[in-house]
């Protein structure tokens, strides 16, 4: 047997890619298409709007409506999603609905909710409350016998961020997505003023770092910023904090002196001395009120009252005490800032950059600076289509951006 739905696509769909995307996801899952309306945009801030019916067999048409629904191809039926008890802890419905991170609706009891804290990779869950139901993201292992799951796709409605051709709006300077090429003063300096900007409107900046940073002579620059009120979160690896401190202990990171680049007798031994020194005073807060840590991002964390994150990971030493070595924990802290961020910075890391990106909204403003080209591309491959790649050395963008943010007039 054949079914046919009908789907409406709008904003930005040709410059996007979204009308292309959703014709070539309807044939590659075999099915069929009839554009019944297209309204084209005529001038450049102008959106479109298509309705397209879709035929396939039965077995075929709830796959292709789903990857339609994904990429913001949303069924004209006004029906309200089908919900289902969730039957144990951590047990989700049979095809329940699984998440993308652009900005999703609910339909609920006749009204479209909006859902709360998206995120890919999770389901929604209603809430009946006194004021009315709300609706929220949870991942798998936060569900709890009895939630009120969506299932399937009826009564979803997804909204990809416009990306409109003019390439207007606070991010419209990275439209073109990993770039090596463009001049990179001139895009340091937009990227500037979108932290500026971010801050000045009352966002919150997350910067996700690794220890890449620290080695390549970034570290008093992005400890200036944190001084001066322009980053409010920090999320890293044990690494990064270790050779942070271990810098401002013995001049050195990861055993190489930060001035001359020589490795000093037992300067291998020094971030293993670092961690040590940072368990017997109790932890990183603890070390800075003792005076055993008087400079550095983690000294300027811990006085300018920005919060960190450290997720551990197999291979560390130790570990410092703050680092949250339980993977959950860890994750579930990563998802609180992630969810507080306007604006995230991602510098030379490719785990951490991934798992934060997986926590982020479509509509967060994401830059990943990296010498590796292949870390934006991955992020990007996992879902974090926001994210914009910038390729150079981190050692010089981050003292380039402290200078433009902090140093240069506002024109």
């Amino acid at each position: 047997m054949t079914s046919t739905r009908t789907v409406e696509l709008e904003g930005h769909i040709i410059d996007s890619g979204m009308m292309q995307q959703a014709m070539g996801i309807v044939m590659d899952l075999g099915g069929d298409f009839d554009i019944e309306e297209f309204d084209v945009g005529r001038q450049k801030h102008d959106t479109s709007y298509c309705r397209m019916t879709v035929s396939a067999d039965d077995d075929d048409i709830q796959e292709i409506l789903h990857e339609l629904n994904q990429i913001g191809a949303n069924l004209t039926s006004t029906a309200d999603a089908h919900v289902e008890r969730a039957p144990a802890d951590q047990v989700v419905p049979v095809g329940f609905y699984s998440t993308t991170n652009h900005p999703t609706d609910v339909r609920y009891d006749g009204e479209w909710i909006p859902v709360e804290d998206i995120e890919m990779d999770c389901a929604i869950v209603v809430e009946e409350t006194d004021d009315g139901a709300r609706a929220y993201t949870k991942v798998l292992n936060s569900i709890d016998e009895g939630d009120l799951v969506v299932t399937d796709d009826t009564g979803i409605r997804v909204k990809p961020p416009e990306r409109p051709r003019d390439a207007s709006g606070p991010f419209g300077f990275m439209q073109g997505g990993i770039s090596s090429e463009r001049p990179s003063e001139s895009l340091i300096g937009d990227i500037a003023d979108a932290l500026k900007e971010t801050k000045k409107e009352g966002g919150n900046v997350l910067v996700v770092a690794g220890p890449a940073l620290i080695h390549s002579g970034g570290g008093d620059a992005l400890a200036r910023l944190v001084r001066e009120g322009y980053v409010d979160m920090i999320s890293a690896g044990n690494g990064f904090a270790t050779h942070d401190i271990e810098r401002g202990l013995y001049g050195t990171s990861l055993g190489m002196d930060m001035e001359t680049m020589e490795h000093p007798r037992k300067g291998h031994k020094h971030h293993i001395y670092t961690i040590s020194e940072v368990i017997r005073a109790g932890g990183i807060e603890e070390a800075v009120e003792e005076g055993l840590i008087t400079e550095g991002i983690m000294y300027e964390c811990v006085k300018n009252d920005a919060s960190y994150v450290l997720a551990g990971s197999i291979r560390d030493d130790g570990p410092l005490p703050d680092t949250i070595t339980d993977a959950i924990e860890a994750q579930n802290a990563i998802r609180e800032q992630a969810h507080r961020a306007d604006m995230v910075l991602m510098l030379s890391t490719l785990l951490h950059s991934v798992a934060v990106g997986n926590c982020l909204s479509s509509t967060t403003k994401t830059v990943c600076v990296d010498i590796n080209p292949a870390t934006v591309t991955q992020l990007l491959d996992r879902g974090s289509s926001q994210a914009i790649g910038m390729v150079t050395d981190i050692g010089t963008f981050v003292p380039t951006l402290a200078e433009k943010v902090l140093d240069e007039p506002d024109e």
